[in-house]
């Protein structure tokens, strides 16, 4: 379950640590390799037994909030079961200035989403085993189970700590600060949370290897 408590102490160290990231990051953006911008409308329209079904329009706005420098958000339907699922990337070229993903334990409950079960499941993919999180909510009477992980040129990773502290690694090493938030959603309906959770699996597993490809080296 989530805690919502914090200390003190650890939300100093937080901002101290936020600020020496964001320093160091702007330090090595001089040397910085920018990759091409990868056309996320590639991404395949077919996923096993995923079907596209619809694209949501991101409005200037929202894109102008995210900074991001690429965004796509598809919806799919399972063909079997009618299961569907909103698919979510953001894609940041650099993380300097200030662009960086928008983690969704922040940004659901800051748009009305009620966290209940915070945690993570393993996705075993034909492009190798990763870690992504589980955020289970509730906003009125709509649930969903979401699927979230930061993808970079090197790795997917679970934890927002991580993504931070090997961006830090990678600037050093490739000179490139380049990330994605992939992110699915399933709403639930009639489904219980471990049906809706095997549904969001099934398809994160069927879309990661996809994602490698579409974003490229």
């Amino acid at each position: 379950m989530l805690s919502l408590r914090t200390s003190p102490a650890r939300i100093v160290a937080v901002a101290v640590f936020l600020a020496m990231q964001g320093g160091f990051v702007s330090w090595v953006a001089a040397s910085e390799r920018l990759p091409p911008l990868p056309d996320l409308q590639r991404f395949p329209s077919s996923l096993g037994e995923w079907n596209k079904t619809s694209e949501d329009r991101i409005d200037d706005s929202t894109a102008a909030q995210l900074q991001a420098s690429r965004l796509m958000s598809w919806n799919y339907t399972q063909v079997q079961t009618g299961a569907a699922a909103n698919w979510f990337v953001a894609w940041f070229q650099t993380q300097r200035n200030g662009a960086q993903p928008h983690s969704p334990k922040v940004c659901l409950p800051g748009n009305g989403w009620i966290p209940e079960v915070s945690d993570e499941v393993v996705l075993a993919t034909t492009a190798g085993t990763i870690t992504a999180n589980r955020y289970i909510v509730t906003h009125e009477k709509t649930r969903a189970v979401v699927l979230y992980w930061f993808e970079t040129p090197r790795r997917a990773i679970a934890s927002e700590w991580a993504a931070k502290l090997w961006v830090v690694a990678d600037s050093i090493r490739d000179h490139r600060t380049d990330t994605a938030l992939a992110r699915v959603v399933v709403f639930e309906g009639t489904q219980s949370d471990t049906a809706a959770t095997a549904a969001a699996i099934q398809f994160a597993e069927e879309a990661y290897p996809a994602l490698r490809q579409t974003l490229g080296d």
